[in-house]
């Protein structure tokens, strides 16, 4: 969620609240349209036979072979050095808490299982506000979340403001290097990111009660310096980090049979967003407040539904 006005620089002529209003009709748009394909894709999914659900194949397929997760098929690889460095670095972010240590953290929304925080930072007028999020999930398992958050062709699914997704390198299968591409929301630019995506187990450091934990980490990269694909589009420079943990109920006895009333997913998501250009500061907070917890609450929810009735995928 990145904008930048046509008319770039500080002296636009339309005002911060005409900006606002518009990106929100914008987004409330595309929001409206991705709820009604859903829609009638379920509506065509009902009277069908489910074949090739996503846990079976990946059983059968790469995200089932034991170094998927380790990073061992990309170690060879040119990024590899930046790979293993950025996600230790937000893993490490991750798990700081935003205690009352003076670190600047202030929470900005509170809705039920969701606490999102965010550190006011400007650099060069542009706003590159820190956001830390978490939230607690019922009924899924930190690999499910992480398996749908990586991988590509399930972003359209919950990514509502996504145009295209391009994979430019398939380093290995945890690791993809991509080209994604924004739909404009007028008054701003269409925006695209270049960067390498993670999927990682981690096996140290585990909170007590841990059954495992999953991240993805996502980095802007210009190693493949590759032009947007209709020269007009403005580039965003990401940082981002999901870090799941799957915990089981106290009393669960190893070895006893579990459903997925027995699963709960907490959730750590980070990011540091350059949007790149120049857009009014306060009407980007705005929409980020608002938009910030409207994409969690969706991501997770599909994710929830997309598991339901499958097998639990550890």
């Amino acid at each position: 969620m990145c904008f930048v006005l046509d008319c770039e620089g500080p002296h636009s002529t339309l005002p911060e609240d005409e900006f606002f209003d518009a990106v929100e009709t914008g987004l409330e748009k595309i929001e409206e349209d991705m709820q009604m394909r859903f829609k009638l894709r379920l509506q065509s999914q009902i009277s069908q036979t489910l074949v090739n659900v996503p846990h079976e194949a990946v059983a059968e397929g790469e995200e089932a072979r034991e170094e998927f997760g380790t990073g061992a098929e990309a170690k060879s690889h040119a990024l590899w050095p930046e790979i293993d460095r950025v996600c230790k670095e937000q893993l490490h972010y991750a798990r700081e808490g935003v205690g009352q240590d003076g670190n600047g953290w202030q929470i900005f929304a509170d809705e039920g299982e969701i606490k999102m925080y965010k550190r006011e930072e400007e650099v060069n007028g542009m706003v590159m506000d820190p956001l830390k999020a978490y939230h607690s999930v019922k009924g899924v398992t930190a690999r499910e979340m992480c398996h749908y958050f990586f991988m590509p062709e399930f972003r359209n699914d919950w990514e509502t403001t996504l145009e295209d997704c391009t994979i430019l390198e398939k380093i290995s299968a945890d690791t993809l290097l991509f080209l994604q591409t924004h739909k404009r929301i007028w008054p701003a630019s269409q925006r695209d990111a270049q960067f390498w995506s993670h999927m990682r187990k981690i096996t140290d450091g585990l909170e007590p009660g841990t059954r495992d934990m999953w991240v993805v980490c996502n980095n802007s990269t210009e190693y493949a310096k590759q032009e947007s694909k209709n020269g007009k589009c403005v580039r965003i420079f990401l940082t981002v980090i999901l870090a799941c943990q799957t915990h089981l109920p106290d009393d669960y006895v190893k070895g006893q049979p579990l459903n997925r009333d027995d699963l709960t997913c907490k959730v750590t998501y980070c990011s540091v967003v350059n949007p790149g250009g120049w857009a009014p500061a306060s009407a980007l907070r705005a929409v980020y407040k608002r938009e910030y917890p409207k994409f969690l609450k969706r991501f997770t929810g599909y994710v929830i539904d997309q598991c339901k009735d499958k097998p639990i995928m550890f």
